[in-house]
């Protein structure tokens, strides 16, 4: 297998186990806890399963179908992006692939159950009252190494 063909494998694969797991572990979510309720796993983690209807961090209540419209063509130009480029390193193939996983697990929430589930819930952290999900988790694992790789490593020129 060549070198591009191997690199959307291990990209392809990433992204579709991330959206599995990340659906599986929302499908447990929406059967085991009511929604606005709480399972305290200790005292620092909680799963809170609320319903986000809107974007990133709630904001735009009721936008839920935007947000899809947008996430769906980003993760076209994405992949359109990895399939075309010539110069792209394996770390952005492995990064994208947690990206466009947890990018599709949140736009699959949307069409399936009509809005995120979210449950994450980190308490005692001041300032911060967010309740997020898997997918989120994931496009943070992909985004975050990416940037550091992309900054500090060197080109090929």
């Amino acid at each position: 297998m060549n070198s591009k063909a191997n690199r959307m494998a291990i990209f392809s694969t990433i992204a579709i186990s991330v959206l599995l797991a990340s659906q599986a572990i929302g499908y447990w979510i929406n059967n085991n806890i009511t929604q606005n309720t709480t399972l305290e796993i200790n005292s620092l983690i909680h799963f809170t399963h609320i319903r986000n209807f809107g974007g990133v961090f709630g904001m735009f209540q009721g936008s839920g179908g935007v947000f899809a419209l947008i996430g769906l063509s980003l993760l076209v130009a994405v992949i359109a992006y990895l399939a075309m480029s010539k110069t792209i390193e394996r770390y952005e193939y492995i990064c994208f692939g947690f990206i466009v996983g947890g990018g599709a697990s949140n736009i699959l929430d949307r069409l399936i159950y009509g809005s995120v589930i979210d449950f994450i819930d980190i308490q005692h952290i001041p300032y911060w009252n967010y309740i997020f999900n898997t997918a989120d988790m994931m496009v943070h694992v992909g985004i975050w190494p990416m940037l550091f790789l992309s900054f500090f490593s060197q080109t090929k020129n």
